[in-house]
Parts: structure tokens; sequence; C-alpha cells
């Protein structure tokens, strides 16, 4: 494997059981990514994205595990390591989550402790990763917090995750999972608790970050305006399988898969007025424990071909350069 190769996803299977059944969250998924690139994750709520994240740190949650699959990480100098072998309580990864892969959560105020301020929890991961004094933690902890645009960062750094606006508890957030340098970063919808303006200011501020950094990052969203703003490659999810994986450009120029051509035109389209018409995705999302048969997404596909995508589950195959897709309408 080449050595800018920072991450390889190879048939990802992350399943949860229950009295019910068992939920196929994540179901074979693959994909790459090279050290400073970024891969968006785009899908509905429910596709898998957020777990595929989970899967790569090891914080599935107890009623899930890794079923199948690997996911190889480049440690440098100890070259690739296979994340799914280890175990997920033991010191190995614990030395990896925050130091070389580090996370932003979706809701930063169930994210922070609600009983420390946000200052020691920040400190908290610098002391556990770099051989610092507490001093000399809380210096950094308050460089990093004016790093990232926090007012009054001397003094916000002894205020409590519910003192501060969501704005401000995002950045806290970002603050903490950049204290180490991280060589990946998975954002997992990031803005989802900011207004439109903070929004941007988030976003922005992660793009100069990565930049700095040199950090490869993963953002996870629904909204695929985010997706254009930062990725460089796309990965489109339904149902826990990977539909269409392909460069920006391509994916939104040169759209294959009915799914991701049913999202992009669901988009309203800036300078088109307020008559113009919206095409929703037709049909909901099915039960996860009554999955349908063949192409997970026949029964709400415009081009399903009868006997065909209700019998057989579609190959994930090249079609051009770095572009994959998951359809019966694409040859080898």
């Amino acid at each position: 494997m080449e050595n800018n190769l920072l991450l390889k996803v190879e048939g990802l299977k992350t399943y949860f059981f229950s009295r019910e059944g068992t939920l196929k969250a994540v179901d074979g998924v693959s994909f790459d990514i090279k050290r400073g690139e970024t891969l968006g994750i785009a899908g509905e709520s429910g596709c898998g994205k957020s777990v595929t994240a989970q899967s790569i740190l090891r914080i599935v949650p107890q009623n899930g595990r890794i079923t199948g699959g690997n996911i190889l990480f480049n440690l440098n100098e100890r070259g690739f390591i296979n994340l799914v072998k280890l175990n997920p309580e033991g010191e190995e990864i614990r030395k990896i989550r925050g130091k070389e892969i580090s996370m932003i959560f979706q809701e930063p105020m169930t994210s922070f402790s609600p009983v420390h301020t946000i200052g020691n929890q920040i400190m908290e991961v610098i002391m556990l990763h770099q051989a610092l004094s507490r001093k000399e933690a809380k210096e950094k902890a308050i460089e990093l917090l004016k790093k990232v645009g926090m007012p009054k960062p001397t003094q916000m750094i002894d205020a409590y995750p519910f003192n501060l606006s969501g704005g401000m508890r995002q950045r806290a957030m970002i603050a903490m999972a950049l204290s180490c340098q991280p060589s990946l970063l998975i954002a997992d919808e990031p803005t989802t608790a900011v207004d439109v303006t903070i929004q941007a200011q988030v976003l922005e501020l992660i793009k100069e970050l990565q930049k700095e950094l040199n950090m490869a990052l993963i953002i996870i969203t629904h909204d695929l305006a985010v997706i254009a703003e930062l990725a460089d490659k796309v990965l489109i999810m339904y149902l826990g399988k990977n539909v269409e994986y392909a460069s920006v450009d391509e994916l939104f120029y040169n759209p294959k898969h009915p799914y991701t051509k049913g999202l992009l035109a669901s988009i309203p389209k800036l300078g088109k007025g307020s008559r113009q018409r919206i095409e929703p995705i037709s049909g909901s999302v099915p039960s996860p424990y009554e999955m349908p048969s063949g192409c997970l997404f026949h029964p709400r596909c415009p081009r399903f071909i009868p006997g065909v995508c209700d019998k057989k589950e579609p190959p994930f195959i090249e079609i051009g350069e770095n572009h994959k897709v998951s359809c019966f309408l694409y040859k080898r």
C-alpha cells in the first residue's frame, strides 16, 4: 500500500443485535482516504454514516459489533494496523483515539460532560496523550481555544458547557478534537446544532485548520452543500451500503445511481425562484428489520427493472476513473 494512504476500509460490516432481530447498520462499506484529503459521507438519516465513524474509532454501542471487514490505519513507523483486530477497550486503541484519530460529535451539549469545565475536558485529552504538566496543558488549551476563535479564551476555559452558546460549544469541541494534532479528523454533522451564519464560520474554521495541520478529514452529513464545500471525494450510503463513490466534481456533475440523482434533484436551485418544482425521492426508507430483497433501493427507484433489481443485489463496480456505483443499469 502506498505510504500516502492513511485509512483503508474494506467490506466493513457492523451489526446490532436485539430481540427484534439483526440490524445491519453498516453492511459491506469500502473506501479509502489519503493524508490531507477530505472524504464526504452522505445519505438520509439512518443510512449508517455515524456508525461507520463509530466503527473506525471502535466506540460502537454495546449491542453492536463489527462482524466483518477491515479498517487499516497507517501509523507511520509501524505501518498499517487493522483497527478491527484491536480490543475496543484496550490500551492500544486508547492511544490512537484522540491522538491519531479524533472526532467532532454531532451534538456537543450531550458530548461534553455537564459537570466539568470545558478547560478540564480539553486538558484531560492533552495530558492523556502528551507528557505535559497541568499548567502546560492549561496553557495549550487556552491557545487552542484562541485558535478556534473562542472569545475571551482565558475566561471561557473555566466555563461549563451549559454556559456557552451552540456555536461556542462547537468551537470548544473542535479545540478538544485538535488538541493532539490528529492525522485523521472525523466530523459527524458538525453544524447540526448551529444556525446558518455559525455554520459557515465552523466550516471555514475546519478548512483552515485542516490545511494548517495537513489532516485527513471525514465529513459526515446529510447536507450536500457541505459536501460540495469541503470534500475531495464523496461516498453516498443507503441502508448501510455504499451506492456511489466518486470525486466531488464527478458526483455533482455526472451522478450515476438513481438514489444520488434523487438526492441532488431534491435540492432547491439558486436563482430558479420560488415556483421551481422540487422532486422528492418517492416512498420512504424501509424498516431496517424488514429489508427488501435484491437492491435495497428498488422499491423507491424510478428506473427499477422487474425481475432483476428485486431478485439480486447489484455489485459495487468501477464505471470510470475513481468512480464506482452499485446499480444494474451499469455493466462491467
